[in-house]
């Protein structure tokens, strides 16, 4: 290994120059990585509907269960996954990334132009269109990002997913910085920065976003992993600091212009050191050298076992001849024979509550800021507070149950019951609320919301394994819409605008219907947000059996298969290379 070493070390330093290095740097997995970090920091334009509904609903005088039923089809179209899965498992990622490119600028364009009056009035149901068809880009960001992530890192998934979904969850905060330094506090303006900034990002990186061969843990990989996740943790406190200090402090152009290069600054430069620095390492130069032995020698399979592997993939009979002869957890399952599981059913379970109930509020939290008085510049620090407790809730949850699995063999459902129960907390802030009850709310209630995304995401990949990855993770979240449309649409709205109504009739008035219906006081959102409560401490006793069910399969070695893969393709690349290494010897005498 040391003359591996030695002698790639001379080739790079004699043969490849500046040019050769930065080719190798962006053709490199850890450039691929970045480069997934900055599509999905970009892709959250689902997280600020908060910020910009009120402009919305204004513009085109919604009532509450209006301008919900428009969350629904945010919902709906960020969701609605199954067919995008499909598109992931049969073309490349940049695919999926330029069409979710296309409809991210198309969809919110058109919002843009319906809220600032450029064309004329349209009817719900085109706004609610237009809405679900700019929210699906964000799933198409998710399926091209996070399916190639984890087939290239299947032993880190745990710390990747998290640090995917952190900068996804992150993205809401770096938006309001972006458009604060672009266009002052204009939340129309905000639209447009959503519809073209994403999409602008996605199609610049899309080619970089590959599945490549090596997707195996090297002896350095988890530090690598740790430095990456240090990058967004600096950004997310100094955006925290920013939303402090814009409360406290009026802030200038030139201010919010400085913060916004900073947060540019963190976002971009500290991933790409990270990334550059690994390419440079002597490490990395011999894992090449070994990877394209292992290559050379997949080259050479015998037919046999591609005809085995090949049979093992696509067995005889239709798809529906072994929907109730599973696999054990953790190996590959059919798209029915997961969907069918018990487990699959608890893990929905969790779903519907762990984003119904949260994003009631998060969709809300307008109009919850100003019933309870608050003012614009509040409510939005109120939506980046939670973009970014949202954050840490996210990275904290993939790195965490990595720890607990690995140390202390936690089932990592145990997260979930974690998150639900602490939900109903947040919920009940709200409900009964006292000075600054609101801001503990927000944290709260992001922090919780942000823990359960990566779990499902691993869950899903761990007990039905890698091969639909893609199409599975896409299903557990087609049943958000149905939890958006439940608990935010048929619930919450339809309680807001019956207690606006009774405020309206105790004050001698009456509701003409396409005007703004609005709701002030506590009463507003109380019975509701009880109801949310509830929903949450159910689903933390769901989540309970789930631990109970899978505890003996994460008390195994869940990763052993590809430990041993790992294992056997270094043995095999090191034969090979001291082979090549003793053949080249005799040539040179």
């Amino acid at each position: 290994m040391a003359t591996i070493l030695t002698n790639s070390s001379k080739i790079n330093s004699g043969r490849f120059g500046v040019l050769k290095f930065i080719a190798q740097v962006i053709q490199g997995r850890w450039f691929m990585l970045c480069a997934s970090f900055f599509i999905l920091a970009g892709a959250g334009g689902v997280y600020v509907f908060g910020s910009y509904s009120e402009a919305i609903k204004r513009s085109q005088g919604y009532d509450q269960s209006t301008l919900n039923f428009l969350g629904f089809c945010k919902d709906l179209g960020g969701n609605l996954g199954a067919p995008i899965g499909f598109i992931g498992e049969v073309t490349p990622p940049w695919v999926v990334l330029l069409i979710g490119s296309v409809l991210n600028f198309g969809g919110y364009f058109m919002i843009w132009l319906v809220v600032t009056g450029r064309i004329s009035k349209p009817h719900v149901w085109q706004v609610g269109l237009y809405i679900a068809i700019g929210a699906s880009s964000q799933n198409f960001a998710n399926t091209g990002v996070i399916t190639t992530c984890v087939k290239n890192f299947p032993e880190s998934r745990g710390t990747i997913l998290g640090i995917l979904k952190g900068y996804l969850g992150l993205s809401g905060a770096i938006m309001t910085q972006l458009y604060l330094a672009f266009y002052g506090n204009d939340s129309e303006s905000l639209i447009l920065l959503i519809a073209w900034l994403p999409a602008a990002i996605s199609i610049a990186f899309a080619s970089v976003i590959r599945i490549m061969k090596i997707g195996t843990r090297q002896p350095n990989e988890q530090k690598t992993m740790n430095n990456f996740l240090f990058a967004p943790i600096v950004l997310a406190l100094f955006i925290m600091a920013m939303i402090i200090a814009q409360r406290q402090i009026p802030f200038s152009k030139a201010a919010y212009a400085g913060s916004a290069t900073v947060v540019c600054v963190l976002l971009i430069i500290l991933p790409l050191f990270i990334a550059v620095r690994k390419e440079f390492s002597p490490w990395n130069i011999m894992e090449k050298v070994l990877a394209h032995a292992a290559n050379e020698v997949i080259i050479e399979k015998p037919q046999i076992v591609e005809a085995k592997e090949k049979a093992k993939d696509d067995p005889n009979g239709s798809c529906f001849s072994n929907i109730f002869n599973k696999p054990e957890r953790g190996e590959d399952h059919t798209i029915l024979q997961a969907l069918l599981s018990i487990d699959m059913l608890l893990l929905l379970i969790s779903s519907f509550a762990g984003y119904g109930t949260n994003v009631t509020v998060v969709d809300n939290l307008g109009q919850i800021g100003e019933s309870l008085g608050y003012t614009g510049n509040t409510v939005r620090s109120f939506v980046s507070l939670v973009s970014i407790w949202n954050f840490f809730g996210r990275v904290l949850s993939g790195f965490v149950s990595e720890i607990l699995l690995h140390k202390y063999k936690v089932p990592r459902p145990m997260l979930l019951v974690f998150s639900h129960f602490v939900t109903c907390i947040g919920h009940l802030l709200i409900v009964f609320p006292a000075p600054g009850s609101v801001y503990f709310a927000s944290v709260i209630i992001g922090f919780s919301f942000g823990v359960v995304w990566p779990i499902f995401y691993a869950l899903v990949s761990e007990l039905f394994g890698l091969k639909h990855f893609a199409t599975l993770q896409n299903c557990v979240l087609m049943v958000i819409p149905l939890a958006s449309y439940v608990l935010n649409v048929r619930v919450t709205g339809f309680f807001y605008d019956r207690e606006a109504k009774n405020q309206l009739i105790k004050s001698g008035k009456e509701w003409v219907k396409g005007t703004e219906l609005t709701c002030i006081g506590t009463e507003c959102y109380k019975l509701p947000l009880i109801m949310m409560a509830c929903v949450s401490f159910f689903a933390g006793v769901t989540s309970l059996i789930f631990v109970m069910r899978t505890r003996e399969f994460y008390k195994s070695d869940i990763y052993k298969k590809f430990t041993e893969k790992a294992e056997t393709e270094l043995t095999t690349s090191s034969v090979v290379c001291d082979e090549e290494r003793v053949s080249n010897s005799g040539v040179e005498r």
